[in-house]
């Protein structure tokens, strides 16, 4: 077993796994240039970003299906910090659509400066580690999650990649984005996925027509995104991804927190992330209990 100093690279306070990010790539990050109808969805891990990928090429485009059937989603809505986007940046055009993980302020400069717009996608916090601790399972280049409730210290902790989940949310709550930035939770999505392609769209300035908005909602269902290659991740060998531990796209449910956690770490979990967000001015989308 790798431990996770091997695994992980340690930038400016935040863990990034190894194998997808270096400092060069963290650093051709910084210096990206915005163009301003780029359009980054902002994620923390495991809430949603995949489904992003998915969806943001459609409502840009139209709904034309050739990109999500024809390039994988790892190049067609690349992550801004990972090594793969200096491959494929000149190979995306405008708009050209990101997802990234980052904090808010460690976003580039020219994010700042542009008129790019970002999506805040958030997800309950206790689904969010329910499905990282079954990934850490499956992915070769992270750590061994350990138990349950081992994982879920490191979790609070933020002894995880990209840190802490309430710093996360409050980074990008206090952003100075004004009406460039959208936030938008994953259980909206699961609940009515036409409703949120008709917001997302509305932000971005599209005029998609209804029958387009069902297409697209058909095309994002978590069914067809799981029987897609391009989507999948079944394309990674099984040395990085092993879908026979724990498949890649598994449940894309909301509650499934509650098949996992005791009463105990229920009210831990719960306590440390109001006492972290007891002065913030905003309220979270949902309840923890």
């Amino acid at each position: 077993m790798s431990s996770p100093e091997e695994l992980y690279l340690l930038y400016r306070g935040l863990l990034f796994p190894k194998e997808t990010h270096s400092l060069e790539s963290l650093k051709f990050a910084q210096e990206f240039t915005f163009r301003d109808d780029d359009v980054v969805a902002v994620v923390y891990p495991k809430s949603g970003t995949v489904w992003m990928q998915e969806i943001l090429p459609l409502v840009l485009n139209g709904g034309d299906l050739t990109p999500i059937h024809t390039i994988p989603n790892w190049d067609r809505v690349p992550w801004l910090e990972e090594k793969r986007l200096e491959v494929v940046v000149d190979k995306l055009t405008s708009p050209r659509a990101m997802v990234s993980h980052l904090p808010y302020h460690l976003m580039p400069p020219s994010f700042l400066t542009s008129k790019a717009k970002a999506i805040h996608v958030m997800r309950n916090p206790k689904d969010a580690m329910v499905s990282s601790y079954y990934f850490h399972q499956m992915a070769g280049f992270l750590p061994d999650p350990g138990t349950f409730d081992e994982f879920m210290d490191s979790f609070l902790e933020g002894k995880v990649m990209f840190g802490k989940w309430t710093d996360h949310v409050k980074s990008w709550k206090h952003s100075a984005l004004g009406d460039r930035i959208m936030d938008i939770t994953y259980e909206e999505m699961v609940q009515d996925l036409p409703a949120a392609l008709r917001k997302i769209s509305n932000f971005l300035g599209r005029d998609l027509s209804e029958e387009t908005i069902q297409k697209i909602a058909e095309h994002c269902s978590f069914k067809t995104m799981k029987d897609n290659r391009m989507s999948n991740f079944s394309l990674v060998p099984k040395m990085y991804l092993d879908n026979d531990k724990s498949p890649f796209l598994r449940k894309g449910v909301v509650g499934d927190w509650k098949n996992h956690f005791s009463s105990e770490q229920m009210a831990k979990f719960t306590s440390v992330i109001h006492k972290e967000l007891e002065n913030e001015s905003f309220t979270l989308p949902w309840s923890l209990d």
